[in-house]
């Protein structure tokens, strides 16, 4: 069996066990959105998603292209502007210092959205989430972190775009530098400060324990983001007395 037709059938499986009546999830114009979204439909059918565009001060590009998605795949969308949202509780709150803190809360909106409408429909929330992103700690804990299940979690970012290409995504889709969207300009390449495809080869080679031909200073700079993200990995600790 392909591994298209593998991670349906797990999707398909795992719904059934759940009680659930189909999958909602996130479209943000990217490739591993618009991966997930393509898996669900080849599970469930168009008939059984429903998709959520929520553009929070985000670029017209991110909308373009999560609705051409949506309609490669005959999905059933919701758009939900959470700019206000945002904005309202910006300023409420005290200023901060940390960038990452107003940046942030955009994803646990959606987040809030995501399990409002997966509530509404008895559907569960589908996430996004590659090998990569989940083994460095690149995503937002209780935001794009806050989902049923992970389709794409077993795979690192260099084979989500081989899967992409495989399930007819557009390819502009594919093409687009990866990105979170969280401030004007921002990818993730950029942020994390290592392209995804020498990423992928470090966490492939600390996985396999043959480091052999690498940048030592890059393994380092690896390492260390998996040390400091394992908080995100981990249901949160219990003392017990």
């Amino acid at each position: 069996m392909s591994l298209p037709n593998r991670i349906a059938q797990w999707l398909r499986d795992y719904l059934e066990t759940a009680g659930a009546d189909g999958f909602v999830f996130g479209l943000s114009g990217g490739v591993d959105s618009a991966t997930a979204a393509a898996l669900a439909v080849r599970a469930v059918g168009a008939d059984r998603v429903l998709a959520a565009l929520m553009p929070c001060h985000s670029q017209p590009e991110d909308l373009r292209l999560a609705q051409k998605v949506a309609e490669t795949f005959g999905i059933p969308t919701v758009t939900v502007d959470l700019t206000p949202v945002y904005d309202a509780l910006m300023s409420l709150l005290p200023p901060s210092e940390n960038a990452l803190a107003p940046a942030n809360i955009k994803p646990r909106l959606r987040m809030i959205t995501l399990y409002y409408l997966a509530q509404s429909h008895n559907y569960l929330v589908l996430g996004s989430g590659n090998k990569s992103e989940l083994l460095c700690g690149y995503y937002t804990k209780y935001g794009d972190g806050g989902v049923d299940l992970l389709p794409l979690g077993g795979l690192y970012k260099t084979q989500v775009w081989e899967l992409a290409r495989e399930l007819g995504v557009p390819q502009e889709v594919i093409d687009r530098p990866p990105t979170a969207g969280l401030w004007p300009g921002q990818t993730d390449e950029g942020e994390m400060g290592i392209t995804y495809r020498e990423l992928d080869r470090i966490l492939a080679a600390l996985e396999a324990g043959d480091l052999s031909g690498l940048d030592p200073a890059a393994v380092e700079k690896v390492r260390g983001m998996i040390a400091r993200s394992e908080h995100k990995r981990r249901m949160p600790p219990i003392f017990e007395p």
